[in-house]
């Protein structure tokens, strides 16, 4: 077999141009790309989080403390196929 070496380098096909030979790399890479962030970076760099009832999650710790929390295993079952087959929707409308 013999190997065809009519197609350049990839080495020499990338290398930088004459031009942005001399330019700061981080200069170079800040003009050839743009980034988008979404509005949920914005309100998590800012501190915002979820809203918390801090009431309930009192009382919720306390009903477990003194044994009154009941758990509902249908309830969390039908809960994680539901949230399950949202994935699988999700992802299927992605690809």
């Amino acid at each position: 077999m013999k190997i065809d070496t009519s197609y350049p380098h990839a080495a020499t096909s990338m290398a930088p141009k004459a031009a942005n030979a001399n330019a700061h790399p981080a200069a170079a890479a800040k003009s050839a790309e743009a980034v988008s962030l979404s509005p949920l970076v914005g309100s998590l760099r800012s501190g915002e989080g979820p809203p918390v009832n801090s009431a309930r999650i009192q009382e919720i710790k306390e009903a477990i403390a003194a044994g009154r929390f009941k758990i509902n295993p249908e309830a969390i079952a039908d809960r994680l196929i539901e949230s399950a087959r949202d994935l699988v929707a999700g992802s299927r409308r992605a690809a």
